[in-house]
């Protein structure tokens, strides 16, 4: 995923759009660059690499300009070289782009052809010749624009400048998201409202299929068949403040202990404790009539489903599916009737995700969105709209997101067994009293912090590290793998604790820490012996239980983390907060960059 940022106004725009790259930097670091129209000229700074380099740049060669369009890089097509850095650019024309051209190869070869010669090994700059050269034949920019955007297939948002007109910048969007920003003297057009908070709050979202004429006093929108239209004009509510660490070594650290206030804030939109009920946003279909659920989701997402789906059935005692989204439309999937398609994503422009709820409509599917950006596609798609309330996220490694997401779907399960008629008043009210204690409990396993660090050295040095556990806390074994790759690029694994005498008991020995997750409860016994398994071939076990658990089973482990006594219900949030430690801790300690690692952007708006 790329960030853009375009700025049309009526002074110097570079500091302005570096401002506006700093906000986008989550989405994609192996380079960025910038571009304005200076004296009746395209003028470029490309640099490899993190921002802080091309702000190096520009501090040798300024920039000036009134009109300016700048982009930092998730590289998909090309190495992460400067070559291949945005903004492309022919004598004509210059341009951003976040997505993909799938047909690339196919244009290419023609425009080769005709002569035309390529600096990078992008699809990017295909757009920009492609344009340029209906420009050189004497095409104004937006009819230019509009042809091309039709030859295009794939997923794209682009903002396009035009040397012959230094007050015009031309933005489109096709799966990929593009916001158009409104201020008192300049116009601007962003990957998301968050790259234009410092700028303005007045924002339209295009629509898919969308492309705009951006001038200082404002823009022209059309539709996929080039049809003048009004897209609503909204007040996006981000915060202008740049957000900080405050405190904090990283923003990772800091989003892991924002947990407790965020997830209380998100249950505040969902659970009435004095009522103990359980309160979700009214859909316009009926939950007592779903019969069956798919969940769909990636990454980290998709192990909030995995949890989920252990509620669900439990709860509500609805059949439940779940399936990774970049698979789920490639497989013919039936859909039955009086289904449910429920999708969880943390930005809601997830590009797998996204094509798979269109897939899933499309089939006659509801479909429900679990998602933190309430302006998102998937969310303004969605039939039911569930939103988590964890702020932005800044760290590539979902923390925050995670737990809010979790804190959602365990009231979706109360609010769908109570409508299928599986709950009684009773036990909703005992639901709502334990969802009430999560806040408390997660501030409780975040005094763990110190502890954990102190562990984390232990197994930083390690090639290999083992994450097991059972029912719930399965996914929480697989989340806390994932979370170890990210970002310390350690190999880590998750299993079902019972699936390791059925192969993966062959990698253990004394070098390959185990890390169990076993909160006291009906299933702890059975985690235990198969930890003792673990521990009779010589592996090392890392011990996360409550105090009765630890009491327990931790004599004999390399180390225990005790988390507080909570009900089985909260346990995989609260049980979040030492897995995310443990990743965090063991990467600063081997000094990686926790917040941006390698290879990884926030979300992936391409497939």
């Amino acid at each position: 995923m790329c960030g853009i940022i375009g700025i049309v106004g009526s002074g110097e725009v570079t500091a302005h759009l570096v401002e506006g790259l700093r906000r986008l930097e989550y989405r994609g670091y192996d380079s960025a660059g910038v571009c304005t129209i200076n004296n009746g000229a395209l003028d470029r700074r490309r640099a490899e690499g993190k921002l802080d380099n091309l702000v190096n740049v520009l501090a040798a060669e300024p920039l000036i300009g009134h009109i300016g369009i700048a982009h930092t890089r998730w590289a998909t097509h090309g190495a992460p070289t400067t070559n291949n850095a945005h903004p492309h650019a022919t004598a004509e024309v210059s341009l951003v782009h976040n997505g993909i051209i799938e047909n690339f190869k196919p244009l290419r070869d023609e425009l080769i052809a005709r002569g035309r010669t390529f600096e990078s090994q992008t699809d990017s700059e295909v757009v920009a010749h492609l344009i340029s050269e209906r420009i050189e034949a004497g095409d104004m920019p937006e009819i230019a624009t509009a042809a091309i955007l039709k030859r295009l297939h794939g997923a794209f948002a682009l903002a396009i400048l035009f040397r012959q007109y230094p007050d015009l910048l031309i933005g489109a969007r096709l799966g990929s998201p593009l916001v158009v920003g409104y201020g008192d003297d300049a116009t601007y057009l962003g990957s998301d409202a968050l790259a234009l908070a410092s700028f303005t709050q007045r924002v339209a979202y295009l629509e898919e299929g969308d492309w705009v004429v951006v001038t200082r006093d404002g823009a022209r929108i059309f539709d996929a068949q080039d049809r003048p239209v009004e897209r609503e004009v909204t007040i996006s509510g981000v915060t202008g403040a740049y957000i900080d660490k405050g405190n904090y070594r990283h923003f990772m650290l800091k989003e892991i202990f924002e947990q407790p206030v965020v997830v209380a804030q998100t249950l505040q939109s969902y659970i009435k404790p004095l009522d103990g009920q359980v309160a979700l946003p009214i859909p316009d279909f009926a939950l007592s009539s779903i019969q069956r659920i798919t969940i769909i989701a990636c990454g980290t997402s998709y192990y909030a489903g995995m949890v989920a789906k252990y509620w669900l059935e439990q709860f509500a005692r609805v059949a439940v599916e779940i399936d990774v989204a970049s698979e789920y439309r490639y497989r013919e999937p039936v859909m039955e009737e009086g289904g449910l398609a429920l999708f969880i994503s943390q930005s809601g422009e997830t590009a797998d995700t996204l094509a798979a709820m269109r897939h899933a409509k499309a089939g006659g599917q509801k479909v429900a969105v679990v998602v933190n950006v309430p302006t998102s596609s998937m969310a303004r798609e969605a039939d039911l709209l569930l939103p988590t309330h964890a702020g932005t996220e800044i760290g590539v490694a979902s923390t925050k997101a995670f737990t809010c997401q979790l804190a959602v779907l365990a009231a979706l399960a109360a609010n769908l067994a109570r409508a299928k008629g599986r709950l009684s008043a009773e036990q909703e009210r005992d639901i709502v009293t334990h969802l009430a204690e999560a806040p408390a409990a997660l501030n409780m396993a975040l005094q763990q912090d110190e502890p954990i660090q102190a562990i984390s050295a232990i197994i930083a040095g390690a090639r290999d590290v083992l994450y097991l556990g059972r029912g719930p806390d399965y996914p929480l074994a697989l989340e806390g793998a994932l979370k170890l790759k990210e970002i310390s690029y350690i190999h880590a694994e998750g299993y079902a604790a019972g699936e390791m005498k059925h192969g993966p008991i062959a990698l253990i020995d004394d070098l390959v820490p185990v890390i169990v997750l076993a909160p006291s409860g009906p299933l702890f016994e059975k985690t235990v012996s198969n930890m003792q398994e673990v521990q009779a071939r010589g592996g090392k076990i890392v011990l996360i239980s409550d105090a009765t658990g630890v009491a327990a089973a931790g004599e004999d482990c390399l180390a225990t983390i005790t988390m507080p006594d909570v009900h089985p219900l909260i346990a995989p949030i609260v049980y979040a907060i030492p897995v995310q430690l443990l990743a965090y801790h063991i990467a600063a300690i081997k000094g990686t960059d926790v917040d941006q690692p390698r290879n990884l952007a926030k979300s992936v708006t391409v497939e």
